[in-house]
């Protein structure tokens, strides 16, 4: 699940620094790249947090997995050359790259993976542990092969692997939350709290080099400010463009590049299912009946924002467009609460503090208020109070966040998980669909959609877009995030 990113700004000064075809070129030698983004992690260790912007900045880059989620979502070799799979299809064969180690000089051996996934499914993460459960062993047959094997077939593990629950981490590590190391093309240099996280180039790296020497991220939460300092030349990269209608400000091609994509990113308005309130399918249907969908994307992101209906997005080879399965009408809304009988019903709107969440609260409470559900809203800090109070504790009513995880509709299955939505035959749909043929596998994963939309097991919002701004000249940046990382490795300057 990639969470609503966050940062802290901190006024910094960069030492005298020159463009040069999209480039920073420090003053201390070497090509330096400093990308904008909004959400700060607050830790770096993958296996006990859930939130996305530790992958964002680890994931490809430091970390490397055996199998790779590619720009278009396909599935490519990368520490594994490649891979077999049994006739039952339990059991995965990875055959490792020899030439592939750890920016410690260590070996990428069968030993190094076993340790790894092993450290993963020990891991305190809900999102590892969904991950990881069906494992039932991992083994290195020789120093350049692992089997792992699974407790069914599964076509969901292959492609979780691709992430967070893959990464392979150096035996050596001791501490992932403050010195992560892996076998990547960067390494963990420094981190400034409230500032930046540094990057720097692996100095023998056993694949091919990344284009830039250093990469600096700078966590900027204020939109306005991320956009000042992209105007400033303080960044060469607004990895997450959260003013939409600032982007007019970069229309001039020979300075700027605006990408437009998409992302995993389904914007929820998350229903705590333990309230009693809201096990009433009525109640969750007269909410998102009563809100205007395509009104709020215009008003809280400028319009760019595709419309869903399910925890499904686009480009997942199973979407089905259900935007229109709860069409605004307010008095059908109105309908539907007196037919379940709820009268001053009032409702707390918990939400982690973010350039979308807020702006979309605000919307959301005018409108249920329209229908006679009074809602509170309350802004959390991100890490402090969001994290451990609504996510891990289920301290709420609704909530609105961004879950950017690919394929990640089978967190519906999971009625541990903080929305708390326990349904038999969907988790039956997930079970069938994970173990089916292809062909089937998509048919379940169909069946599955429709049926969280129509019990309107949450409220879909919109699916966010890859918004980002390049200086002019640097190339390889994604056009659509379809996995959790921001991926230096393909990114360059021209000239």
């Amino acid at each position: 699940m990639r969470l609503p990113r966050l940062g802290m700004i901190a006024a910094i000064v960069i030492t005298m620094t020159a463009l040069l075809a999209g480039c920073t070129t420090s003053t201390t030698g070497g090509k330096t790249l400093t990308v904008g983004m909004t959400l700060e992690p607050g830790t770096l260790d993958l296996s006990v947090s859930d939130a996305a912007s530790i992958p964002q900045l680890l994931l490809y880059n430091v970390y490397e997995t055996l199998v790779k989620m590619d720009s278009s979502g396909s599935i490519e070799p990368l520490l594994a050359d490649s891979y077999d799979v049994s006739e039952d299809s339990k059991t995965y064969t990875f055959h490792l790259n020899g030439k592939a180690k750890f920016a410690s000089g260590t070996p990428v051996d069968a030993d190094a993976v076993v340790a790894s996934i092993d450290r993963m499914r020990d891991g305190t993460s809900q999102i590892l542990k969904s991950h990881m459960e069906i494992v039932t062993s991992v083994t290195a047959v020789d120093p350049a092969t692992v089997t792992v094997t699974l407790r069914e077939p599964s076509n969901f593990w292959l492609f979780n692997m691709t992430s967070t629950a893959g990464i392979i981490v150096d035996p050596a590590t001791e501490d992932m939350a403050t010195a992560p190391m892996g076998s990547g093309p960067y390494v963990y240099d420094s981190w400034v709290k409230g500032d930046r996280i540094t990057l720097k180039k692996s100095s023998d790296y056993w694949g091919a080099k990344p284009y830039y020497d250093t990469v600096v991220f700078r966590y900027i939460s204020d939109p306005n400010a991320m956009v000042s300092a992209m105007l400033s030349g303080d960044l060469d990269i607004v990895g997450e463009m959260t003013s939409p209608d600032s982007l007019a400000q970069f229309s001039d091609t020979s300075k700027y590049t605006i990408i437009e994509g998409t992302t995993n990113g389904e914007v929820v308005l998350g229903f705590n299912h333990a309230r009693p309130a809201l096990q009433d399918v009525l109640v969750r249907q007269a909410i998102c009946h009563a809100i205007d969908r395509q009104g709020l994307v215009d008003t809280v992101w400028g319009g760019y924002g595709e419309l869903i209906g399910t925890m499904v997005v686009p480009t997942d080879p199973y979407y089905e467009d259900l935007s229109q399965v709860y069409p605004y009408d307010p008095d059908l809304a109105k309908e539907l609460l007196a037919k379940a009988g709820v009268s001053n019903l009032t409702l707390a709107l918990r939400i982690p503090i973010t350039p979308y969440t807020s702006p979309a609260a605000t919307f959301i409470a005018s409108q249920l208020g329209d229908i006679g559900i009074s809602v509170t809203v309350e802004e959390l800090d991100f890490s402090s109070r969001w994290l451990p109070e609504v996510f891990l504790d289920g301290d709420y009513d609704m909530t609105i966040v961004s879950h950017v995880e690919p394929r990640d509709i089978v967190m519906f299955a999971d009625p541990g998980y903080y929305w708390n939505y326990d349904n038999p035959d969907f988790q039956a749909l997930i079970r069938a669909a994970d173990a089916a043929s292809p062909d089937n596998f998509i048919t379940y994963m169909k069946l599955a959609g429709q049926m969280l939309a129509d019990d309107a097991a949450a409220d879909w919002l919109f699916v966010f877009p890859n918004l980002l701004v390049a200086r002019a000249g640097i190339t390889g940046v994604s056009q659509n995030a379809t996995s959790l990382s921001f991926d230096l490795t393909t990114i360059s300057a021209t000239g």
